[in-house]
């Protein structure tokens, strides 16, 4: 198995040499990222597209500054130096991935390099149509059920061989739930948000399903693909129908029961069977994917995740409500 990358790209020197448990948490990227940067980014490195209109993108998330590029290209920029080896690994995986999966996904054009000013190398691929999937907006939540569940079933499908391990630049996903490593679902920092949650939520709940998906049996097979992150924004439709999934950053081979995420933070609970249904989950893996969704929907209120958003805590509170009911 030989996965072809772009047929152009900025070299770059080892990306992993980040990408362990200690490496620094607090290197954001020094400089605005931009239109202006954009634009001076393409006109050094990649001038025939300097000319066509950039347009950032509301709510690109986190990890990424992501902008439009003309009509059929996004650009995608790492906004901390844990998160450059993203690049690589769409850029890597991609190509290979994407005629084998049963919706549509990111097509990597190009990569380039640091430059500017900014530090990172960053991503050119393929602008696909349709708006963020949401809960209220599915035109039939068993049919988004099922095709989730078919997406993730292809993925785990296909030959990992020399795939990406749980590691720093893909939040350690497919890795041991409540492992300590620097990320969300860490047992010790999961039980520091429960604990600041205490008059907000019923915490003795919430500790008890944590506790029984540290209490489920491990992952023991082979390990295969997972996407890692399908979040609500990371899945698009159109006319309320699934079409594509994006943003396979934290694409890992390892255990798959962080794919099951959506069953809590995405799907409505009349959905929800039809999901398992369809994956195929065991109970240990499901009792997994519940803590792990869980660990993603702890609103601590100093967290700048939610202080930046507020809308965040009301989304982490119903992502939370539906996790604690599905008992």
């Amino acid at each position: 198995m030989s996965p072809s990358g772009t047929d152009e790209t900025y070299d770059e020197p080892d990306q992993d040499a980040l990408d362990i448990p200690g490496a620094q948490d607090d290197d954001e990227v020094a400089v605005t990222i931009d239109v202006p940067l954009v634009r001076r980014l393409l006109a050094a490195q990649f001038p025939r597209w300097a000319h066509l209109p950039v347009t950032p993108v509301p709510r690109s998330g986190m990890d990424n500054a992501t902008f439009r590029l003309g009509d059929d290209m996004a650009l995608r920029l790492p906004r901390h130096a844990r998160w450059r080896g993203q690049v690589e690994r769409e850029q890597r995986w991609l190509p290979w991935l994407a005629p084998q999966l049963p919706l549509a996904v990111s097509q990597p054009l190009a990569q380039g390099g640091p430059g500017e000013g900014y530090p990172f190398p960053w991503s050119v691929c393929r602008w696909l149509e349709g708006e963020p999937a949401t809960t209220d907006g599915l035109a039939d939540p068993h049919e988004a059920a099922a095709q989730l569940a078919d997406f993730i079933g292809t993925l785990q499908r296909i030959d990992p061989t020399d795939g990406p391990p749980p590691q720093w630049s893909n939040a350690f996903r497919g890795a041991r739930v409540g492992a300590e490593c620097p990320q969300l679902a860490a047992d010790s920092t999961v039980r520091a948000k429960i604990a600041k949650l205490d008059g907000m939520v019923d915490t003795d709940a919430v500790t008890a399903v944590w506790e029984q998906a540290l209490a489920a049996p491990a992952w023991d097979r082979p390990p295969v693909w997972l996407h890692g992150d399908l979040a609500t924004g990371n899945l698009l439709a159109v006319d309320g129908r699934l079409t594509a999934v994006i943003d396979f950053g934290t694409l890992a081979v390892g255990d798959p029961a962080c794919d099951l995420i959506p069953a809590w933070m995405f799907l409505p609970a009349t959905a929800r069977a039809t999901f398992r249904a369809a994956v195929g989950a065991d109970d240990a893996t499901w009792a997994r994917g519940r803590g792990i969704a869980l660990a993603g929907s702890l609103p601590v209120p100093d967290d700048p995740f939610f202080q930046q958003d507020p809308a965040r805590v009301t989304t982490a509170l119903r992502h939370l409500k539906a996790i604690l009911a599905d008992g």
